[in-house]
């Protein structure tokens, strides 16, 4: 890491989040193909369900991107969530930094599909896109837990459906609702229809618009930092997590678990005396 800081910060990463079933599979292997026309090299980090029994993904073929894996400028691996809940794997921002490094253009980053969970993507991604589909309930759901709040770009795949014009029109009515400042960025809607590519084209124009955005009024750079500083503190916690867990039933941590299970103290002086040593 200490080798490839310096040659980090120059590609655009984009995370693609939404619901099981929405397509975004097949919506991140035709924005691949949309980016591979413009001649860019395309990273695509894919974090899918870890098997209960290896650990690993459980789609690790990626067999909605098969066009492209003999391209030699384009990068796909399946990275397991191993239980994380945001919707992302912890080694997710490494990977990041060194595909950034190796000098790919352009980093996709495909999460779980955990639904309202997912907003995590939104903090280590330059430009988040949210995917949505008709004839998956409600398609607003989501919006109770913040997930539609943090889209940069909203997409209504497989737009050749019925029902593609009700999700338009609430994802209208929800923006409509929203308040957003003279020069603020108000989320385009983008209609695709991701596996005859309809519409791809006008995705990464949006995607690319959202970039030249954030270079325009300095947000990019607060995305950056924001994402430095929880990369930094994850780091901390998970170090200072392994530093006192130690062996099981020989560390400080056990000693004063017992402690505060026989009521001889309290967890918050317990977690004070740990940190302290």
């Amino acid at each position: 890491m200490k080798v490839i800081a310096p040659l980090t910060g120059h590609a655009h990463v984009v995370g693609l989040t939404g619901s099981p079933g929405v397509g975004k599979s097949t919506v991140t292997g035709a924005l691949v193909r949309a980016y591979r026309d413009k001649g860019q090299r395309v990273a695509v980090l894919a974090v899918d369900p870890s098997s209960p029994f290896s650990g690993g993904a459980l789609l690790g073929d990626r067999v909605r991107m098969q066009d492209h894996a003999t391209d030699e400028r384009v990068f796909i691996r399946s990275m397991a969530s191993r239980g994380h809940l945001g919707g992302l794997s912890w080694a997710t921002p490494q990977a990041v930094r060194i595909l950034v490094a190796a000098g790919f253009d352009i980093v996709l980053i495909e999460t779980v599909g955990v639904g309202q969970a997912e907003i995590e993507i939104a903090s280590l991604a330059d430009s988040a896109v949210v995917v949505v589909a008709p004839g998956l309930g409600d398609s607003i759901q989501a919006a109770k837990a913040g997930i539609l709040e943090i889209a940069d770009v909203f997409v209504v795949n497989k737009s050749d459906r019925p029902g593609a014009q009700e999700v338009i029109r609430d994802l209208r009515m929800m923006l409509a609702m929203a308040t957003y400042g003279s020069d603020g960025w108000k989320p385009p809607i983008v209609s695709t229809t991701a596996a005859t590519g309809e519409g791809i084209a006008d995705l990464a124009a949006a995607i690319d618009k959202h970039r030249d955005w954030l270079g325009g009024n300095g947000q990019l750079e607060e995305r950056r930092l924001a994402r430095a500083q929880e990369e930094i503190s994850a780091i901390a916690i998970g170090e200072l997590r392994q530093r006192v867990g130690g062996l099981p039933g020989e560390s400080r941590l056990a000693e004063l678990a017992e402690r505060v299970v026989a009521g001889d103290l309290d967890p918050y002086s317990a977690a004070d005396e740990l940190i302290s040593g």
